[in-house]
Formats: structure tokens, C-alpha cells, sequence
């Protein structure tokens, strides 16, 4: 099992608001590239999205909810299928009405992370990506970096985080943006 990160990110590190759905002043930093820069699995999940789980914030869950399930591709269809997971305080269910496959995680998050058997891949959703940092669940990042400086806004990684070794094993240019996996120094998987 490996807990895998997806971002949108900024060339400056910041993940606010990518899709402008927030409102923010400088959201919609990668849609203004196009849909096609967006679109699709631009994070190369492939088999792991087809056998992992998909873990998610509250807020990025309402978002993707109302996207994904009126979406007919083929990417679409895996995101409609895979098992997703959604962490919050607030929620008191996930409605599966509203997407296919969501349950609302069942106890503390790194304790349902540490006990999943499956590769969890976790999209956007910052305040979930924090808390694995910090327990040190993290296996890899994809990160996909547009050529954006936003200056501000919250980042992938704080100012004060802790130090952390990475490889990058993977590049490429997708679009405007790049696509990099970066993977524990330490080779944990």
C-alpha cells in the first residue's frame, strides 16, 4: 500500500484554488491553460486509480461531487468507479447519491490510512495532506506545476515544514504544465 498525493501546483508551490471554485482573487490558475492541460489522467493513476481508493477532503469531495458523476469519458468512468473516501468534521454521511462509491471515512484519518490495504490516492484536499505529512504516510507526490506565480496563497509544503528527502524518478511535460513524481529518499513504499 501507498498513499500517493496529487496537486495542481503553482511554479512558486502554492495548491489555492486551482479551478477558481473558491472565489479567491488568483483562483483559476490552471484552467486559464485550457481545459485539455486539465482534463483527463494527467497524473498518469492508470491501474492504481482502477485498484486503489480515493481519499478526499470535505470540500474538494462537494466539489468533485458535483463534476464527476455528469462526466462520461473513459477517465471520468474510473473516477465515478474507485472507492472514495471522504474525511471531514462536519459531514454526518457521504451521499452516494451524489457520487457513486463515497463513504464517509469511519474514525481518525491516519489510523483508517494505516489500516487500508489499498494504494489511497489523495486529490487536492490540503488540510488531509497535512495531517499524512505529519504522520509521515506520505510515499509520493505527482505533482503538476503550471507556469503560474501566485505570491501568495496556501502552499503544498509549509515555509517552516519539516525537512524531507525526495527522488524524482519521473518527468514530463504534459501541456503547459509538468508532470514530476517525487518518492521517499528512503525507498518506504
Amino acid at each position: 500500500m501507498s498513499v500517493i498525493v496529487i496537486e495542481f501546483v503553482t511554479l512558486d508551490g502554492f495548491v489555492s484554488d486551482p479551478d477558481g471554485a473558491a472565489g479567491t482573487p488568483s483562483g483559476g490558475w490552471a484552467f486559464r491553460h485550457g481545459p485539455e492541460a486539465v482534463a483527463g489522467d494527467k497524473f498518469r493513476l492508470g491501474r492504481t486509480l482502477d485498484d486503489g481508493v480515493l481519499l478526499l477532503g470535505r470540500t474538494t469531495w462537494q466539489l468533485f461531487s458535483r463534476l464527476w458523476p455528469y462526466r462520461d469519458d473513459a477517465f471520468s468512468a474510473r473516477m465515478n468507479a474507485v472507492p472514495k473516501l471522504v474525511a471531514s468534521h462536519t459531514l454526518t454521511r457521504a451521499d452516494t447519491s451524489a457520487w457513486a462509491n463515497s463513504q464517509l471515512l469511519d474514525g481518525d484519518l491516519v489510523d483508517a490510512v494505516k489500516r487500508e490495504r489499498r494504494d489511497v490516492i489523495v486529490a487536492g484536499s490540503l488540510s488531509v495532506v497535512e495531517r499524512l505529512r505529519e504522520a509521515d504516510l506520505i510515499d509520493e507526490y505527482r505533482l503538476l506545476t503550471f507556469p503560474t506565480v501566485l505570491g501568495t496563497g496556501r502552499r503544498l509544503f509549509p515555509v517552516e515544514g519539516p525537512h524531507t528527502e525526495l527522488t524524482c524518478p519521473a518527468a514530463e511535460r504534459i501541456g503547459a504544465a509538468v508532470l514530476a513524481r517525487y518518492l521517499r529518499a528512503d525507498g518506504r513504499q
